[in-house]
């Protein structure tokens, strides 16, 4: 009988062709499949930092539109627009004029926030507004509270002078 090859050649031969071709297939199925999981992981990532963002812009927007108008004068619109109606139950219109108007708020007030947080719970958001409203020669403290499932309403509130 003939002597047959080894079947992986002889040493320091190089391999046949066919099991070149196969390696590489392999390594780019291996190469490709983590490359699919790492192109997943970081839309994944994407697409929760754009929602948290987006809660928090809307957060952020709906304590600086509450806030203008409450410097603005117009304290009447803002009680009507933002404020929930279980606020609007425990705080009458009128005690929240005079009490907006009794921190003497004008055009040099300028709000800050030091704090946002934003979280959904049962389909329920929720936004809590920390911050200071900045005017010449004082400051106020607010505090501000959203709640809703598809437009939040103002649930809480606390302006005052600051300490």
């Amino acid at each position: 009988m003939p002597e047959q090859p080894a079947p992986f050649g002889l040493p320091g031969e190089p391999p046949p062709q066919r099991s070149r071709q196969r390696s590489r297939r392999k390594l780019w199925v291996i190469l490709g499949s983590i490359g699919g999981v790492l192109l997943l992981v970081t839309i994944g990532v994407v697409i929760l930092v754009n929602i948290v963002g987006s809660a928090t812009n809307q957060a952020r927007g709906l304590a600086d539109d509450f806030t203008k108008k409450v410097i603005a004068g117009d304290t009447s619109g803002a009680y009507d627009e933002y404020l929930d109606p279980a606020l609007q139950e425990q705080l009458s219109k009128e005690a929240f004029i005079s009490g907006v108007k009794s921190l003497e708020m004008d055009s040099s007030c300028q709000p800050s926030y030091n704090n946002l947080k934003v979280a959904t719970e049962n389909g329920v958001k929720s936004a809590e507004v920390v911050g200071q409203i900045s005017c010449t020669g004082k400051k106020v403290d607010l505090a501000y509270k959203f709640q809703g499932t598809d437009r939040l309403t103002m649930t809480n509130i606390k302006l005052r002078p600051a300490a």
